[in-house]
């Protein structure tokens, strides 16, 4: 009997877990579903016959080298920084380890051993990394066998909110994944190519250079680019491109609103503000702002910004409530952390409310002396605030890869991601039975 033991039981978990219910039911196999919280892991398992839940501290040396020794896959959804550990206890117990996350420097030292321990690590199998590697290998090892030559890839990929739940909702967007990382996005130089040119994008001018992206029967969205597209250039083999960018999608007009919160220095981390404790959130804003006794925090704003007092930008603050006397509720915290306690009370999902995971991809080539290009997208809607479809792309590619690795269908020791055809063709292929399809079309001039 197979033994899968998956470290994590928080919301992006949900899918993965249920889809690997169904596949000890199926095959016979027993799960055990480990996390700090053993009410939470037992409420992902249920009653069903050979899994389990336990408290799991992924501190407890004794209890981690155990729980890792006994089962035939591992796979972690704990937060990044707890990935090498487990993958250290997974090479020494001969386990192969999945994970959805992105492989660190860290990690990727382990490539050696974990070849000389016959142990696959496959990491960055979930939606973005994950579907995005697999699905633009597909399409990009197509035109390469068809003796096309690539001359540029752009991806992007969103979380939002799916029409029949924006209602008021100017911004069109609630959080759909670890709003942390939604409040720090972009920090940093953001690197690209295009046309044959390296380009780079200071953090402060991010939100400012969009692109605007029109998918058939879904509507227009912009994207902003991600921070380093360069390093694809070797993962997908595009040494010879000429425009490479990979960036994130929103509805169009948040990246312009989003962009006060950068230029007043709301979403900075590096220190702790003071007088957190008895601050509103009208405070918040007003304390990036000059000191002038005879105009409001909204007409400074409007001023300092450029903005139009009846503009759009400002209506998607005051809807944030950003401009009222309410408390923020926090004791102390960094200007972000302070940002997102705020937002969370208005972008946290409701029981009823549907996110939608949008992708898309556009390959350009030359092809018999023609310029041809290829367009991809993929739209997944959730059901409601525990069923998202961010936990649906995230989870089903682990789970489907856990099941065809312990089925032996698919095997490549060390550390891999997804971008080899015996891993990304029967993965994809299980999530179109799934639901999860891609919609190409060749444009035209």
């Amino acid at each position: 009997m197979k033994h899968i033991l998956i470290i994590g039981a928080g919301r992006s978990s949900t899918s993965l877990i249920t889809y690997l219910l169904e596949s000890c039911r199926q095959f016979g196999w027993s799960l055990t579903l480990g996390d700090l919280s053993q009410e939470l892991a037992a409420s992902k398992v249920g009653n069903t016959p050979n899994a389990e839940a336990i408290r799991f501290d992924i501190h407890d040396e004794w209890q981690r080298e155990r729980e890792i020794s006994r089962a035939d896959l591992v796979i972690s959804m704990l937060p990044a920084m707890f990935h090498f550990v487990v993958a250290e206890s997974c090479i020494k117990h001969q386990v192969p380890l999945l994970t959805a996350s992105y492989v660190s420097d860290e990690i990727q030292k382990l490539h050696e051993a974990a070849v000389n321990a016959g142990v696959m690590i496959l990491m960055e199998c979930g939606l973005d990394p994950g579907i995005d590697h697999m699905s633009a290998m597909k399409v990009l090892d197509s035109i390469r066998e068809s003796g096309a030559t690539l001359r540029g890839f752009e991806t992007f990929t969103g979380g939002l909110l799916a029409p029949e739940s924006t209602g008021s909702n100017p911004w069109e967007y609630k959080f759909t994944w670890n709003p942390r990382n939604v409040v720090l996005a972009g920090q940093g130089t953001v690197k690209f190519i295009q046309e044959g040119k390296y380009k780079f994008i200071p953090y402060h001018k991010l939100f400012r250079r969009t692109e605007v992206i029109n998918i058939p029967g879904y509507g227009y969205f912009e994207g902003y680019a991600n921070r380093d597209s360069l390093k694809y250039l070797d993962v997908y083999k595009l040494r010879d491109i000429k425009t490479l960018y990979r960036g994130t999608l929103r509805r169009v007009g948040f990246c312009r609103a989003w962009d006060i919160f950068i230029q007043l220095g709301a979403t900075e981390d590096s220190y702790r503000m003071e007088g957190v404790a008895t601050m509103t959130h009208r405070q918040f804003i007003n304390s990036f702002l000059s000191y002038d006794p005879d105009n409001t925090v909204e007409l400074k704003l409007a001023h300092y910004l450029k903005l139009d007092l009846d503009g759009p930008e400002m209506y998607k603050l005051h809807w944030l409530g950003m401009f009222e006397e309410e408390p923020i509720g926090l004791n102390a915290g960094t200007p972000a952390e302070i940002l997102e306690h705020i937002l969370k009370k208005k972008w946290t999902l409701n029981e009823s409310d549907k996110d939608m995971i949008v992708m898309w991809h556009k390959f350009d080539f030359l092809q018999d002396g023609k310029l041809r290009q290829i367009q991809s997208h993929m739209v997944v809607t959730g059901e409601n605030d525990r069923e998202t479809g961010m936990a649906k792309t995230v989870g089903l590619p682990l789970g489907i890869a856990a099941e065809l690795m312990l089925q032996k269908k698919i095997y490549l020791p060390g550390v891999q991601i997804p971008v080899h055809k015996e891993i990304y063709l029967p993965i994809l292929e299980k999530l179109t039975e799934s639901g999860v399809t891609f919609q190409e079309r060749e444009i035209h001039d």
